[in-house]
């Protein structure tokens, strides 16, 4: 029997039980869709979450407390460290040092009131994390040494308390009930990644030491952000900053009480996270194909049963066994091909469907979907119609011809 020939009759068989061929179809175009989706969904927010880390900068270092488990009273990072780290003699792969005091305060104008992110910075913030201003200026250093009370706020704080975000220079604001003149305007970042950085007020790190956010000493910071000189430069600034730091703070070998993390380790982190669950995602989806499966193989065995007189009466005018077998596995997959070729297209709009949902509402998840994650949901749901129609199309293929006209 031609494979021409074969897939003629199974298109016909098919379509002579059209509800029952659908319903059998839909099973598979449920686990596809599904497939493509989750994929897709879960590269989509990898690739949103990835580019929020590049966006901070290739040359971008952390430095904060705390680093061996077996430390027990580390001690805290300070402005002497920055000054030290900063120093080109000592690190000369260092480009800048940012200093950051990290909290949370409330800010009121004119009745509003919004809880945001508070950050006490120096000049040096704004070069290192791209920090820009489109109206007004930044912090300066005449801020700094006068412990001036200015602040850079954010385009989503502002929207908060003044409902737009131009025209805001020489406005006040309250800080936990202090009056603060703003100075400029941040450019929007995004509200997406690990944390919105719209939504922030900067005060001169001077005048957060002394009034807003109080540590233990007045010499302590939560938060180095170092500039490496260029990108290749980062495993050398990595590792000057640990040597000054181990003498500084006179840390034993092995037992360091900080940590410094590069962009790599934030972007290595996020992708095995995003990974771990796009596979989990997919895994989930990949039990309904198995379901369409499993559909598939009971709808073939129905179709056995009721065609077993047909299938001697074939026998009987000569058709082999692989004639038989040929023709039911060719049923069986073209079930699984149509529901494919349709579950592609369902995936696509769910996709799609996801991503403009997560527009409106600043998530900014753009699926991803990928010519590989196409095929590999088609091939697989293709390999489920023969696998599931084996059994069914070996059953059929080993009626003996005086029994199948028998049947009744």
């Amino acid at each position: 029997m031609k494979y021409w020939q074969s897939l003629i009759e199974a298109l016909e068989s098919l379509a002579s039980n059209k509800l029952r061929s659908g319903l059998t179809i839909l099973g598979i175009v449920i686990g596809v869709a599904a497939v493509i989706a989750m994929i897709s969904i879960g590269r989509g927010a990898e690739n949103t979450i990835t580019g929020s880390i590049q966006g901070i900068g290739t040359n971008l270092l952390f430095v904060f407390r705390g680093g061996s488990e077996d430390v027990r009273n580390p001690k805290p990072i300070t402005l002497g460290d920055a000054a030290a780290i900063g120093d080109p003699f000592q690190a000369p792969s260092v480009a800048r040092v940012a200093p950051v005091l990290q909290g949370s305060a409330r800010v009121a104008f004119a009745g509003e009131t919004t809880t945001t992110t508070l950050n006490g910075v120096t000049p040096e913030y704004s070069p290192v994390r791209n920090a820009n201003v489109v109206e007004g200026e930044f912090i300066q250093e005449e801020h700094i040494l006068g412990q001036a009370s200015v602040a850079v706020i954010g385009p989503e704080t502002a929207e908060k308390l003044f409902g737009r975000t131009e025209g805001l220079v020489g406005e006040t604001v309250r800080i936990e009930g202090q009056p603060f003149r703003i100075i400029g305007v941040l450019e929007s970042k995004g509200g997406s990644g690990f944390s919105n950085q719209d939504d922030v007020v900067m005060v001169p790190l001077t005048t957060a030491q002394a009034r807003l956010l109080r540590r233990q000493s007045r010499d302590r910071v939560d938060l180095l952000l170092v500039q490496a000189v260029d990108a290749r430069s980062v495993p050398q600034a990595a590792e000057e900053i640990s040597q000054i730091l181990r003498a500084r703070h006179r840390t034993e070998i092995g037992l360091d009480d900080f940590t410094v993390l590069t962009q790599q380790d934030f972007l290595d982190t996020a992708r095995t996270i995003t990974n771990v669950l796009t596979i989990f995602l997919g895994g989930i989806a990949a039990i309904s194909l198995l379901v369409g499966g499993i559909g598939i193989m009971n709808i073939m065995l129905v179709s056995v049963t009721e065609r077993t007189r047909e299938i001697g009466l074939r026998k009987a005018l000569g058709a082999r066994k692989a004639d038989i077998l040929v023709q039911f596995l060719t049923e069986s997959s073209v079930l699984s091909l149509l529901g494919g070729l349709v579950g592609i297209a369902l995936g696509w709009l769910i996709s799609f469907a996801v991503g403009r949902i997560a527009a409106a509402n600043n998530a900014e998840i753009n699926p991803a979907i990928g010519l590989d994650t196409v095929l590999l949901a088609t091939l697989f749901s293709t390999a489920v119609g023969l696998f599931f129609g084996l059994y069914p199309a070996n059953r059929a293929a080993n009626l003996e011809p005086v029994e199948a006209l028998r049947y009744e």
